[in-house]
């Protein structure tokens, strides 16, 4: 296996959009905010059938260090629903134990449990709410993941108020 230096991003479909914004924060030289995506690699076509679609997620996500999860209502749906490839990537994140920040895209700072699918919320798995900034979400990889491996902590964080004052949001 390589070196473990990236960040895997999940999202539902429905929310892509938000994924191509964090694309656009990650180039932009006016917004300190980067991120190693592993969707570049072991890249699938449409007419992937989905066992190989799945091998490629599990490839890529083998690949990653951290998981960042676009919280929606549609992903918790999704995320839970045993069978669409976000569901997939959930169960293999937690098989694999990747440290999980959920950015809230409504803008919300507190864990919103409308926006984390069940398999996360069943399993009390240490992951990390933030709100859908690039300052927060880039402060969340850069300590919250850090930390994941050594903690023994479960269930869901959010940051206190004073993190987002000290970052200037």
């Amino acid at each position: 296996m390589s070196y473990r230096n990236k960040t895997y991003v999940a999202f539902a479909s429905e929310d892509i959009r938000s994924y191509r914004l964090m694309e656009a924060w990650r180039d932009n030289k006016n917004i300190d905010f980067n991120f190693y995506d592993a969707h570049d690699l072991y890249v699938s076509r449409d007419s992937s059938s989905r066992e190989t679609i799945k091998r490629n997620l599990r490839e890529r996500m083998k690949n990653a260090k951290q998981f960042v999860l676009l919280g929606s209502t549609i992903a918790k749906r999704k995320g839970g629903d045993g069978y669409s490839f976000l569901a997939y990537e959930v169960e293999t994140m937690v098989d694999l134990d990747l440290p999980v920040v959920v950015t809230n895209l409504n803008g919300d700072r507190t864990i919103d449990r409308n926006f984390i699918p069940k398999p996360l919320l069943d399993v009390d798995y240490y992951a990390m709410s933030v709100s859908f900034q690039p300052a927060i979400i880039r402060y969340a990889l850069d300590n919250y993941a850090e930390e994941y491996a050594l903690s023994s902590y479960t269930g869901c964080y959010q940051y206190k108020p004073s993190v987002y004052k000290q970052l200037g949001i």
